[in-house]
């Protein structure tokens, strides 16, 4: 009987680091924590602690929105194993994996509120098996309230946005979990590894010095 595919998926776009390593669907090991920072310093060590240090023939990694920094190290140490090993590298979207744990417990639309930083949340709507409603957005908490379509809200700022809205909304609170990538279809995932960014980055470049 041949052997299955094996997929290594991280994700590093939030503050919760995160790495599992599948056989076919099955998951064979995987680590979930949430560092809050650190994770350039954590994620290659959790790699090494999977079975035969996660080497796979198909790798998966999120591609934001989220930190900027955790995006980037979770897509540059994809694309340095993927070379190393010759294995494909696949990204998904956070917002995206978010809403399809969403749905494994409760299936209904759901609308994923997330943290993005300098006040503002990032929010998008989901609906019947997770399909995107619109894209993400990046919002002040009010204007977020505005944006929510569902019911059901998921993610890190989820009980934050049902409060706000004041209304009978159900919230669930998730961070998205590598572990749970399994459930992501074909068409959630991408051979172009672009950051999702969601918002400008914080850093601005000098204006250049006008001649004198």
């Amino acid at each position: 009987m041949p052997t299955q595919e094996r997929t290594l998926a991280i994700e590093t776009a939030t503050e919760a680091c995160s790495v599992a390593l599948f056989e076919g669907s099955e998951l064979v090991a995987g680590q979930h924590d949430v560092l809050g920072r650190g994770h350039a310093e954590r994620l290659v060590p959790m790699i090494k602690g999977l079975p035969d240090h996660g080497k796979a023939d198909r790798i998966l990694v999120s591609l934001g929105p989220g930190s900027f920094t955790g995006v980037r190290i979770g897509i540059a140490t994809a694309r340095a194993l993927g070379f190393a090993w010759g294995a494909a590298v696949q990204g998904y979207e956070t917002l995206a994996l978010v809403a399809v744990q969403s749905w494994e417990l409760q299936k209904c639309p759901a609308t994923v509120c997330m943290h993005a930083g300098h006040g503002e949340w990032f929010i998008q709507n989901f609906g019947e098996n997770a399909a995107p409603q619109d894209k993400v957005l990046s919002l002040p908490p009010e204007l977020a309230a505005k944006a929510c379509r569902n019911d059901l809200v998921a993610g890190s700022r989820a009980e934050e946005l049902a409060a706000l809205l004041g209304t009978a909304r159900s919230a669930i609170n998730l961070l998205p979990d590598a572990r749970k990538t399994c459930l992501l279809d074909g068409s959630q995932l991408s051979p172009t590894l672009t950051p999702i960014y969601g918002r400008p980055p914080d850093a601005k470049p000098q204006e250049k010095l006008a001649a004198p």
